[in-house]
């Protein structure tokens, strides 16, 4: 008996020994399961696409980041009050809109650049029953358009613009956003600095004694308001509605299948806010770097009169605002999420911005916005490092080699024929009557239907992609781009030492006792 219950003390001993080996490993596992608790934000539809893919992105990490895209404005003065963690604007705070001033939140904030892009001009237009995918529009046209001054598709300037199209004798309808809008600040900045006497002409018109810069578009006879980014780009697209044309962010226009104008810049060359378009246009902006309320914010004079031709003119960039104080419903463990989050986008989601329709950050607001992170209470900043940084325009690369435009996007009598934004599948129109080819599938999406010869030679349109529903909204879309495909997480070393353990605490409870009763019934 003495010896069986040496045998027994012996290994229970070892296993107690194992099993202090294996403690630290347990503490290891524990630290390598972050945990994260939920955030909320609200804010700019402009920048929903890029968030909502990231969002979806940084689940696999156990993140559950809320947003609403519910305007620029809203995002803005919900954060003022403190009913969000974030915001996220294309305009910063401290502006004046319609004479009233935008005051700063009490609450300690800071800018972070969030994702570059263009502000495109979608539209739905035909012409002898076929869709125009190539429409080229010049910056006075385009206020023009959407001050009530051009009322028809084949009004002179707009054909002065595009001198290998027929264009029909149908209304033009602009379609604004009636929502407290960056977008529409975004575009009636760049009309006021640009054709200020065209946008001065129609806000005296309006009743507006100062228009200037305005989140909130003012509306006359023959336009249509929608709210935020998918109600104008989901209205434009209807079929019945023919005629429309709507400023909203380029990922809208791939999303929906629809083509945007190709827009005049000051090289004379007629482009579309592609990403690297974009990236080159933002070289020429001027980034406040003064540390105080405005540090981030964004000076786009030298974008609009940038005059390299590969320039989009409407290029910019928003921002999220982020607190760099723990206070109210804010704390520091929702600024531990909100840090690993910005963290993310900052450098890994910058990498899916061309897919989405967007253009990635540049390497200097890469790194403008990562200082910005560490200001985030609760942020763990051991990883913040812009060496670790998967962006494409951290390699000078992505700058000089981006294309530059054909020779038939210049001003003059030729006009490519290639298609834009969702519509590129298949090619423009011509007014020689050249024959439209097969809409080939889209980035991801199924094959388009077969062009027909024309007197306008239009093609068929882009495929719709494959369907992608929020978790947030329960709204299901079409989209050309699908989340980032993950590694399934396998049966780690992590998974092993845990149940090593388990087994072995099994043991030392179980076995000890087991190996005594058997001894004893022996020993009868």
């Amino acid at each position: 008996m003495n010896s069986v219950v040496t045998r027994i003390r012996r290994i229970v001993a070892g296993l107690s020994f194992l099993l202090t080996i294996l403690m630290p490993f347990i503490g290891t596992s524990a630290a390598f399961a972050e945990t994260y608790v939920p955030i909320s934000g609200a804010g700019s539809s402009w920048s929903a696409n890029a968030l909502d893919q990231w969002r979806r992105n940084v689940t696999q990490y156990g993140m559950r980041i809320n947003y609403a895209s519910t305007g620029s404005s809203d995002g803005r003065n919900q954060f003022k009050a403190g009913t969000v963690d974030y915001a996220v604007s294309e305009i910063p705070y401290g502006l004046t809109d319609n004479g009233k001033k935008d005051d700063l939140p009490t609450r300690g904030f800071a800018y972070m650049p969030i994702v570059a892009g263009g502000t495109s001009f979608m539209y739905n237009l035909t012409s002898g029953g076929e869709r125009i995918t190539n429409l080229r529009l010049s910056g006075d046209v385009i206020a023009k358009i959407f001050t009530g001054v051009i009322k028809k598709w084949n009004d002179a300037a707009i054909v002065a613009d595009n001198p290998g199209l027929t264009l029909p004798d149908r209304a033009v309808v602009p379609v604004v956003r009636s929502d407290g809008s960056g977008s529409t600040a975004q575009f009636t900045l760049w009309m006021s600095k640009q054709y200020g006497s065209i946008w001065g002409a129609y806000c005296t018109k309006v009743g507006r004694n100062e228009c200037g810069l305005t989140s909130n578009y003012p509306t006359i006879s023959g336009m249509v308001a929608q709210p935020n980014s998918q109600g104008v780009s989901g209205y434009v697209a209807q079929t019945a509605n023919e005629g429309t044309i709507t400023y909203v962010e380029y990922s809208y226009a791939l999303k929906t299948g629809f083509p945007v104008a190709k827009v005049l810049n000051k090289a004379g060359y007629y482009t579309e806010p592609t990403a690297k378009n974009v990236a080159v246009a933002l070289l020429g902006a001027r980034i406040n770097e003064t540390p105080g309320d405005n540090y981030l914010t964004q000076d786009l004079t030298g974008v609009y009169n940038n005059k390299d031709p590969r320039t989009y003119p409407l290029s910019s960039y928003s921002y999220m605002i982020v607190p760099t104080e723990a206070s109210g419903p804010f704390t520091a463990d929702k600024g531990k999420t909100l840090a690993a989050f910005s963290n993310y986008f900052l450098c890994q989601g910058q990498s899916q911005a061309d897919v989405l329709g967007y253009s990635p950050l540049p390497g200097n607001l890469v790194q403008a916005g990562l200082d910005q992170v560490k200001r985030i209470p609760g942020a763990d900043v051991t990883n913040v490092n812009i060496n670790s940084c998967n962006n494409p325009t951290l390699d000078k690369s992505y700058f000089t080699n981006a294309p530059m435009p054909s020779e038939c996007d210049k001003v003059g009598a030729t006009q490519c024929t290639d298609s834009t934004g969702g519509s590129s599948s298949g090619s423009g129109g011509s007014s020689t009557g050249t024959t439209g080819t097969t809409g080939t599938t889209g980035t991801t999406g199924t094959t388009g239907t077969t062009g027909t010869t024309g007197s306008t030679g239009m093609t068929g349109t882009a495929g719709t992609g494959p369907t992608v529903c929020d978790a947030d909204t329960g709204v299901c879309s079409n989209v050309k781009a699908l989340p980032i495909a993950t590694e399934a997480l396998g049966w780690s070393a992590i998974n092993w030492v845990i149940t090593s353990v388990i087994i072995i605490v099994v043991l030392i409870v179980v076995v000890p006792p087991v190996l005594v009763t058997a001894a004893a019934r022996r020993k009868r």
